[in-house]
């Protein structure tokens, strides 16, 4: 299926990825978030893909779910919201954080409920400094989803995620920065050229130490010391036997810069 509203491009080695509904500040329907999992299930299995870039276009990075269609009508069934949650939002967000390519989110503008928690879910943020987070689930009487109340504690601590999921106040960009929840704010005019830069240098790396690493990361908060350890070992095992691991040893063996090919 085509939804002609996310736009794919591929340069380099990197897959940039546009939501491109300005007119709703990129809110996500159905069909558009389900179409987003598969363009991350495919950048994640393509050996010619390295880095990937999610982006959007106008003011928006994503204003979250489309609610314009309202509130369901007719008899709700129990366990059909968690239903509709989980094969919806959580897969979203699990697809990112699982996608074996390291992920960077430009945030060009608002970022909102399900898609703050999409930047968030992103392995780096990059945000303009006209950019927005917005926890607005509790103006809308709703109970914070998307695994936000999952990321947020790991990214800046229980207490400033309570703070923001409670007050639902806008976050500015440099506030943002400054919490831990964005890597770097750069002018709007630069978003894009940093974005490039920064996929450029991650598409030129070593594509399955960088894939084991960010599973590495993303598991330790889960694990324990013991645990965390043998993954670690597990993965140093593993990437060992890679065409990369062997140029990077060999290139260091003779005081040249590596050239990795992604294998």
């Amino acid at each position: 299926m085509t939804v002609p509203w996310t736009r794919k491009t591929t340069d380099r080695h990197v897959t940039h990825l546009t939501l491109d509904r300005p007119e709703t500040l990129n809110a996500l329907t159905p069909d558009e978030r389900d179409h987003l999992i598969d363009l991350f299930a495919e950048a994640s299995a393509d050996p010619d893909v390295r880095a990937v870039v999610l982006t959007g276009t106008g003011r928006g990075f994503c204003a979250g779910a489309d609610l314009r269609g309202g509130a369901p009508t007719g008899e709700r069934v129990a366990g059909d919201v968690a239903r509709t949650l989980r094969l919806g939002a959580q897969r979203l967000m699990a697809a990112v954080l699982d996608c074996e390519k390291p992920v960077i989110a430009a945030v060009n503008g608002t970022a909102a409920g399900l898609g703050a928690h999409l930047a968030f879910a992103c392995d780096l943020v990059l945000a303009a400094e006209s950019a927005r987070f917005i926890e607005v689930f509790v103006r809308r009487g709703l109970v914070p989803d998307g695994g936000g109340a999952y990321l947020l504690p790991r990214l800046i601590g229980p207490q400033r995620a309570k703070e923001l999921m409670f007050f639902g106040d806008a976050l500015t960009a440099p506030d943002a920065e400054r919490l831990g929840l964005v890597n770097r704010v750069v002018p709007d005019t630069d978003l894009d050229k940093t974005a490039r830069e920064w996929s450029t240098r991650l598409a030129a790396g070593p594509t399955r130490a960088l894939a084991l690493t960010k599973q590495l990361v993303n598991a330790s908060l889960d694990t324990d010391r013991s645990t965390a350890f043998a993954a670690e070992a597990a993965a140093q095992e593993i990437n060992m036997t890679t065409a990369d691991a062997r140029e990077g040893v060999t290139s260091f063996a003779e005081r040249r810069a590596a050239e990795f090919r992604g294998r």
